[in-house]
Formats: structure tokens, C-alpha cells, sequence
């Protein structure tokens, strides 16, 4: 079943978040400058989507980014032999609001049966796309031969594609990078064999394992796949400008964009690009106050569903990066790694949106 229309409901709560339907950002006032992506029988629109993070992507955090202006969310990525033992953690990560939908659901793995067993599972429990994950480059996950491990060996990639496909009734997409390092580049190889066993999308990272996160992300690479496949191509890599991940998506003639790291702190990053997708002009980032009380409002919903004990050590990291270039930073980010209750650290961030408003009125 294809995503549905956006109810009143969801239109409402869309506008709270993103400002839609006020002003020139009126709801569906503009041509569209991009196709909607097509994934089976999912139309997803705009063609923007949120990339699988560990730790990060969990349904609180999907919930919450998706009235940004999200066509399709992504779990964090799952061990496909995790889910034969079920456990809380692992299931937690595969669990759904429904707000957050079309989800797709990314597992790793490097055996063909135990992918195919996992992917069953994966789909009823609601997944709506099957992911496979090629593409990450931690040790944890490489150093028993899943993520970007699998490109050292290419018909095992065949295989396990394939085992997938045959295993659900969805359409089943897959994610990787260039290779395991410069001189073993295989992407084009592997995407080609992932269209020929019914792989339904490819999104390439373009960079190798071996550089992680370093250096630049080489679009030309993702241009050249886009040129050698028919299925849909999505690109990612270093797109933390609106503009820029335009350009990059006209130039390599992808059929959407996937956001990542970017996003942390910043959701307005997806505003801004789904804009310029609906044919708005681009609105700017919100003020310091405005995004420090968002700050908030993600941090409550964390520890409503998380708990304070989970919550409080993950939202360190989202704090200080919604904290990116607000004066004083430094200071306030010393303290919230030091405070264990959410209470105290909410505090913190309230008495920093004071203090930033104070300044404003002194200046004007």
C-alpha cells in the first residue's frame, strides 16, 4: 500500500512544526521543482529522506523530524541476528509511532538465510520498506562481516539481496558506499546486481569504509551510478545546505536525497530543502530561542518515552548540538554533560532562552 494523503489532523500538526499554511508557504501554492520518489507502490513525497544513525533514529526521533518536511524515515540499523533472540533493545528499535510512516526498516548481516528470516520479521512488525545496510563502516558491524564489509565480497551481496526479495512482500531497497577502500570500488557492480535480483532503490554514501567520515563525499561517483541504473538512485553525503543539496541532486540527476548528520540540531535543514523541492523559497533558520525551545520540547518527548535514565545521557549530544552557534555555548554545554536529571537540564536550557531574550531587548 502506497503512503496516504496527509489527513487535517497531520496537516495541523505539520503547520504547528514547520509553519505551512501561513504566509507564502501556503499549503501546496507552489509547482513542485522535483518528481515524488517511487518505491513499489509508495509514492514518497517530497523525495527527502532520513537516514538510518545508530542510536539516533529511534521512533521518538522519527516522530519528531518527520513534520520537517520527511517523505520517508529509516530505523536505526538492526542486527538480523539480534532479532532471533527478540530482545527489548532490539525490538525497541524496530517499534513505530505511526506518525513517522512510510518506514523503512534497515538490517544487517552477512548470511543470506539469517537476512532473509529477519527481514520476515521485520515486516510484520510494520515495516513498510526493507533496507539492506552495505554501507556502515563501524568495527562493531565490519568486523563480523556486515555493513560495508559485505563489498569485499560481491556475490555474497548478490546472495543476500536476493534472499531478501524473496522473503517479503515489500519492496526491499539497499544502502551502501564506493567500497571497502579507493582501489576496490564496487558500487556499480552491486547496484547493477541488486537491480537484477529486484532490489527497488540503491542509496549510495560516496565515500569508501576505509575514509568513514572523512574527506568529502564524491557526487560525481553518485552521478555515475545514477547514469548506469534504471531503478531510483538516492544520494548522500555532506548535504548541510539547502542549496547546495539542490544542486547536487540537479547535477547528479538522483531521484531523492537522503539527510543525516545534518539534520542533528538542525531539523530545519529538512524545511529548508523541502522549500525549495515545493517551490518555495527556502525559509531561513528559526532564531536561537526558537530552536533552544524545540530543544526542549524533543527533550521532554525523550524522556516521556524513554525514561529519564536513557534519555538524559542521549539528549547530551542533541543539546549541544541545537546549542551550534548560540553565544555562551561552551558554557552551557559543559553543564549539561554534567547534570543526570532531565528537571535540571531543562532548567539550563530555559534560563539560556532568558538570557538570550534579555539580550535582544537590551540590543533593540
Amino acid at each position: 500500500m502506497g503512503s496516504q494523503p496527509v489527513n487535517p489532523a497531520c496537516r495541523a500538526r505539520l503547520a504547528a512544526l514547520r509553519g505551512w499554511g501561513q504566509g507564502p508557504y501556503s499549503w501546496g501554492a507552489m509547482p513542485p521543482t522535483v518528481a515524488p520518489l517511487k518505491i513499489g507502490d509508495h509514492q514518497i513525497w517530497p523525495p527527502l529522506v532520513l537516514a538510518p544513525m545508530s542510536g539516533v533514529t529511534n521512533k521518538t526521533m522519527r516522530a519528531l523530524y518527520k513534520p520537517f518536511g520527511l517523505g520517508l524515515t529509516v530505523t536505526e540499523f538492526v542486527s538480523s541476528n539480534a532479532l532471533k533472540y527478540g530482545s527489548k533493545r532490539t525490538m525497541e528499535m524496530i517499534d513505530q509511532h505511526g506518525l513517522e510512516k512510510p518506514v523503512a526498516t534497515q538490517l544487517w548481516g552477512d548470511d543470506p538465510v539469517t537476512m532473509a528470516a529477519a527481514a520476515k520479521v521485520v515486516r510484520e512488525c510494520g515495516a513498510d520498506i526493507v533496507d539492506i545496510n552495505f554501507g556502515c563502516p563501524a568495527p562493531k558491524v565490519t568486523k563480523t562481516h556486515g555493513g560495508s564489509a559485505c563489498l569485499r565480497d560481491v556475490d555474497r551481496c548478490e546472495e543476500i539481496m536476493r534472499a531478501v526479495v524473496e522473503a517479503v512482500d515489500c519492496p526491499v531497497t539497499m544502502k551502501m558506499r564506493l567500497g571497502w577502500t579507493e582501489d576496490q570500488m564496487v558500487y556499480v557492480d552491486v547496484a547493477q546486481r541488486a537491480q537484477k535480483v529486484g532490489i527497488r532503490a540503491v542509496t549510495l554514501h560516496a565515500r569508501t569504509a576505509r575514509q568513514f567520515y572523512k574527506g568529502s563525499a564524491n557526487w560525481e561517483h553518485i552521478k555515475r551510478l545514477k547514469q548506469n541504473l534504471d531503478i531510483p538512485v538516492i544520494g548522500n553525503g555532506d548535504l548541510d545546505d539547502a542549496h547546495l543539496a539542490m544542486t547536487r541532486m540537479r547535477e547528479s540527476g538522483v531521484d531523492a536525497i537522503m539527510l543525516g548528520r545534518a539534520t542533528l540540531g538542525n531539523p530545519w535543514l529538512i524545511s529548508q530543502i523541502a522549500d525549495l523541492m515545493e517551490g518555495r523559497e527556502a525559509r531561513p533558520t528559526p532564531p536561537p530561542a526558537e530552536r533552544l525551545r524545540f530543544c526542549i520540547v524533543h527533550y521532554r518527548r525523550m524522556v516521556d518515552e524513554l525514561g529519564e535514565k536513557r534519555a538524559v545521557p542521549q539528549m547530551r549530544r542533541h543539546v549541544a548540538l541545537y546549542l551550534k552557534g548560540i553565544p555562551g555555548a561552551a558554557v552551557i554545554r559543559e553543564q549539561i554533560m554534567r547534570i543526570d536529571r532531565a528537571d535540571e537540564a531543562i532548567r539550563v536550557i530555559d534560563d539560556a532562552i532568558a538570557r538570550i531574550e534579555d539580550a535582544a531587548v537590551v540590543a533593540a
